[in-house]
């Protein structure tokens, strides 16, 4: 067996049940987000994007997500399309599509995060581009 192909048990239970193991929160260099709630096949998460910061333009494998704005104003890229979206707007990421969050404005923009699917951990990132220098997970 090469070293690519050895899984963590979190990782082989993750996908066996469904239900990734992840931490309550993390901090990462665009901000944070927080675990609200998880279950089999879906997970939903608060994320605070810091002004002028954006995520990692990435695509998943295996979930889908939606973003609902609940303060400030999000540019949403969504294969190569560029969105703006306010409080109360929402905006639907399939699984497989390259997307990326950004926050352009003063003040921290906040998100709810509804993912979706068969596989929800942390890494099934495929990072396309990053201004943080990070890989995929």
């Amino acid at each position: 067996m090469s070293v690519e192909t050895v899984e963590t048990v979190e990782t082989v239970l993750a996908r066996a049940t469904g239900v990734a193991r992840v931490p309550a929160s993390e901090t990462r260099p665009w901000g944070s987000w927080h675990v609200v709630d998880t279950g089999p096949g879906y997970q939903v998460k608060r994320l605070v994007v810091l002004p002028g910061r954006r995520l990692s333009y990435q695509t998943h494998e295996h979930r889908s997500e939606h973003w609902v704005v609940v303060r400030g104003r999000a540019t949403c890229t969504l294969d190569g399309e560029v969105r703006v979206a306010g409080p109360g707007e929402c905006v639907d990421v399939p699984r497989g599509a390259a997307h990326r969050l950004a926050n352009a404005e003063g003040d921290d923009l906040v998100v709810v995060e509804v993912q979706r699917g068969a596989y929800l951990g942390e890494d099934d990132i495929r990072r396309l581009s990053d201004d943080y220098g990070r890989r995929d997970a």
